[in-house]
């Protein structure tokens, strides 16, 4: 050994010994709940010091056989001072696989610590890092098994590097899965990081598991991944880590959290009002920080309709107390003799489900599917820009979700929430009943269903709401409507005297859009080979559109039926001028029809759009 490789070691050993570690925590945001969900622990060395960074501190220890010391350490001194700190939600500690089997973990010593330092165990999740490679993953399940038997979540660290690869998701089963910052980085304008982004999620939903898209350090990349329905991020453009008393999420990321609706798919049902947290939320005064246990359990004792009392210190709220635990505690022998002028601290919950009041009641019921099944029974509370809002229950949830349900079979789309016949219908009849001009547009697209079988549903599904999104941000604000037939047919109505040119760019942005959502080797040739309704292998093109519309004047039709039937016709006719011009069927087509007072008809075709 040299000397240099000897003053390492002593470094690493002085270093541990004399607890010179200095933790620091980085916020993961959940959009769902437009707030923190919990940090993550890293842990520094000694500042201006060769060891000060992650890296080279870890390096160093596995050169001098210390690494499970510096991580036991590492460990400890992350959680008290998170502890100390005060910060809510969860605690993502970063383990080693192999330190899970040694006796510090497996003998409980976390465990007390947790006790000694007033954490719950589900508080706590075990990040598995990529520092080495697994030995044994059923080994390795047990042993997890074991942690989630105490309470503790896992995640998993880095998926598409390292050890953490698919194998390891299915043998894990983790409730977090952290997305490489490879796959994240430039996610907005990289079609395969997108795909590969998109086929992760579709794993998560299937498992049960929360994703975490790590190093974000764009605006557009944080844009992206939100619009796509990522549970969470983490990254420099929402925080850098710091200690606990530097540690604030940026401005910027806050005023996007606090915005109400996305820019991007999922679309909503047009002049319906997003429902939110903020209706469930009931109004209860909340126990102080410093009250006791024998003051909680006489405000219980006052108002038997009270099931949860939220504790809040200096308006932010930092637990819930559960009624029936609060009093079967307090049942048992000389209980409330023992623990009466105690904090009420501690018997409440001090990670319960914390929402902002713009949360909308969709995104709750998800939080409530994927979360621990006590929450069911103590309900959420609600909070406006962090401050202590109300309490609200699952059961009100439950309600609120069904009647939307129920609404939305009638009213709205499933897959883009756009109005469904109904709406649709009704918004004709009114028009013609006020004798107002107006044109119908059916649009519908061409070669769907190929594209559909040959890429499959997903691809299928985000033509169809990129096709929602192009046909809302094309209509003119509060004179046109847009709805959603179902499958791929959707009807405008248009009084937006332009309507004609807001058809043909509806044309020209949907052969772009489309053409952006497949990978050039997967159309090589601007199409692909498909199965055709005969079953025969054929060359297809890329999906289309063809636009058929409906001039209404004033007493020409009597019911929405009539320009319904009209509307369709004319896109039959826009369909058929798509099989007489072949070579420009990959533009899109648009048919005009006119009916005038009299009941004489002409029709014109305009010029497809041409490339």
């Amino acid at each position: 050994m040299d000397a240099g490789e000897q003053g390492r070691n002593e470094a690493v050993r002085r270093i541990i010994t004399r607890g010179l570690l200095r933790p620091v925590f980085q916020p993961i945001i959940d959009f769902r709940i437009r707030g923190v969900l919990g940090y993550e622990a890293l842990i520094r060395g000694p500042v201006d010091s060769p060891l000060q960074f992650p890296a080279e501190l870890f390096a160093a220890a596995r050169a001098a056989g210390l690494a499970t010391e510096l991580e036991h350490v590492a460990r400890e001194t992350s959680l008290r001072e998170f502890a100390l700190s005060g910060l809510p939600g969860r605690l993502f500690l970063n383990v080693t696989p192999g330190v899970l089997f040694s006796d510090e973990w497996m003998n409980g010593a976390t465990r007390r610590l947790l006790g000694e330092l007033g954490m719950a165990e589900n508080r706590i999740v075990i990040e598995l890092t990529e520092n080495e490679k697994i030995a044994s993953l059923p080994e390795l399940r047990e042993a997890l098994q074991y942690f989630r038997g105490r309470g503790f979540q896992i995640a998993i660290d880095d998926l598409g590097e390292g050890f953490a690869n698919l194998r390891m998701w299915s043998e894990v089963r983790p409730e977090f899965v952290k997305i490489d910052k490879h796959f994240v980085h430039g996610i907005a304008e990289d079609r395969m990081k997108y795909h590969f982004v998109r086929a992760m999620q579709d794993l998560a939903e299937s498992c049960n598991a929360t994703l975490v898209a790590e190093g974000i350090e764009r605006s557009e990349d944080f844009d992206c991944v939100r619009a796509m329905g990522i549970a969470c991020a983490q990254g420099y453009f929402i925080a850098r880590p710091g200690p606990t008393n530097e540690i604030s999420v940026s401005p910027t990321v806050q005023a996007l959290l606090r915005e109400s609706a996305l820019s991007l798919p999922p679309l909503r049902l047009q002049g319906v009002t997003t429902r939110t947290a903020a209706e469930l939320a009931r109004s209860i005064i909340p126990a102080p920080a410093d009250a006791t246990n024998d003051f909680v359990f006489a405000r219980f004792e006052s108002d038997p309709a009270l099931d949860v009392l939220p504790v809040v210190c200096a308006g932010q709220p930092i637990g819930l107390i559960n009624r029936h635990s609060m009093i079967d505690r307090f049942a048992r022998p000389f209980r409330k003799e023992l623990y009466g002028r105690r904090s009420c601290q501690q018997f409440m919950d001090p990670s319960p489900l914390v929402v902002d009041q713009q949360a909308t009641l969709q995104e709750l019921a998800m939080m409530f599917a994927q979360a621990p099944r006590h929450y069911l029974f103590d309900g959420f509370i609600v909070t406006s820009e962090g401050r202590y809002l109300g309490v609200g229950s699952s059961h009100d949830l439950m309600a609120a979700i069904t009647e939307m349900q129920i609404s939305a079979a009638r009213y709205a789309n499933p897959l883009t929430q756009l109005p469904g016949n109904v709406p649709i219908n009704e918004q004709v009849d009114r028009l013609l009943a006020s004798n107002t001009p107006f044109v119908a547009a059916y649009v519908d697209i061409d070669s769907f269903k190929p594209f559909n079988d040959t890429f499959g549903y997903r691809r299928g599904d985000d033509v169809i709401l990129m096709l929602a999104q192009l046909l809302c941000d094309q209509v003119g604000d509060r004179r046109d409507f847009v709805g959603h037939v179902g499958g791929d047919d959707f009807f405008i109505i248009f009084q937006s005297p332009d309507w004609e040119q807001r058809c043909l760019n509806i044309l020209r942005e949907f052969s772009q859009a489309v053409s952006a959502l497949v990978a050039p080797e997967e159309c090589p040739m601007g199409g692909y080979m498909a199965e055709n309704r005969r079953g025969e292998l054929v060359f297809q093109h890329l999906p289309t559109l063809s636009i058929g519309a409906v001039r209404v004047g004033a007493g020409e039709f009597e019911s929405h039926r009539e320009v319904s039937t009209a509307a369709a016709e004319a896109k039959k006719h826009a369909k058929k001028e798509a099989k007489r011009h072949p070579g420009q069927a990959h533009a899109g087509q648009f048919f005009v029809e006119r009916r005038q007072i009299g009941g004489r008809r002409f029709a014109d075709c305009p010029p497809p759009f041409i490339n």
